[in-house]
């Protein structure tokens, strides 16, 4: 059986990624298992999908602990211990990583033992964060035996249905270059062994009780959540027209599940880009249509709603 996990941030299409990558393993004849593991469901959050693919009746059920193929959507998860990117990784596995430092790097950095494959130097179409996932499944399917070019193009085909042309056009490209990558390791992903049994029974562990001033959780500082900017990973950006905008803004700031929005000394309705993540919510409920959305690359290049 092979056993393969992708790690990615929200929005970058790692469950599409792995719904590809099952889809095109079906098509080859292959019983398939895939599955998406969520933690805090948002852009940008870390999460992981895992897809089991064999010729014969698939049992197993649950995260993966010992894979065959890791593909990493993006490094900078590599050194974020809740995503467990590294976990289960001995020398037998493959780690794929969307990075444009060498895989030999990776190798000495991490200290393992495994090969190391990086994905760069991509066209344009592979690097937009919209379409790594599509990048992430050609070259995942490339690495793994028995998966042809036309049976990727068949499960983009029907996974990506309810895109429009030129998305899935553009996702096609991206695909299709990683998968072109990716030629001179073709197949080298090696099914593992089948896991045994083993270890220790399981018993009754007593734990002493600790009192709550030990045991409880503590915050130990206040307003840290300010810390972590929550908006670098929005697409597209909320701009107030303030010829337009009426001032209610007890109706978008209420909304704003995030509360990023507030209003300044002199009165004026204004948004905390570090921390909006880009929902819309307030886009979609502002009464006199003041407050519209702008793709977050042009807002940074023309600086609209900087404030």
């Amino acid at each position: 059986m092979y056993r393969i996990r992708m790690h990615g941030r929200g929005g970058q299409g790692t469950k599409t990624a792995a719904r590809i990558l099952g889809s095109a393993l079906f098509a080859q004849g292959f019983e398939v298992q895939d599955a998406p593991r969520y933690g805090a469901e948002r852009r940008g959050a870390p999460m992981d999908s895992t897809v089991r693919a064999a010729r014969t009746p698939i049992y197993e059920r649950g995260a993966i602990a010992r894979p065959d193929l890791v593909v990493v959507a993006d490094e900078t998860l590599v050194a974020v211990p809740a995503a467990r990117v590294l976990e289960g990784i001995d020398a037998h596995a493959v780690l794929l990583l969307r990075s444009g430092t060498p895989g030999e790097v990776w190798q000495q950095r991490l200290r393992i033992d495994g090969p190391v494959l990086t994905l760069s130097d991509l066209p344009e179409a592979a690097s937009a964060t919209r379409f790594v996932g599509a990048a992430c499944a050609g070259a995942a399917a490339r690495l793994v035996p028995g998966v042809s070019r036309e049976a990727l193009v068949g499960a983009m085909g029907s996974e990506l249905a309810g895109m429009s042309g030129s998305l899935r056009a553009r996702s096609l490209e991206a695909g299709l270059a990683a998968w072109d990558a990716m030629a001179a390791h073709a197949g080298c992903v090696r099914e593992g062994p089948e896991p045994s049994p083993g270890g220790t029974r399981p018993d009754w562990i007593d734990l002493p009780l600790d009192e709550a001033r030990v045991a409880a959780p503590d915050v130990h500082a206040a307003l840290t959540s300010v810390q972590v900017r929550t908006g670098l990973w929005r697409t597209m950006r909320p701009v107030i027209d303030p010829d337009h905008c009426k001032r209610c803004h007890w109706l978008c700031g209420s909304l704003c599940p995030d509360g990023a929005i507030s209003v300044d000394p002199e009165g004026s309705v204004v948004i905390d880009y570090d921390h909006c993540k880009g929902c819309m919510i307030c886009v979609v409920i502002c009464p006199p249509h003041a407050i519209h959305a702008v793709p977050e690359a042009r807002a940074c290049e023309e600086g609209e709603g900087s404030r």
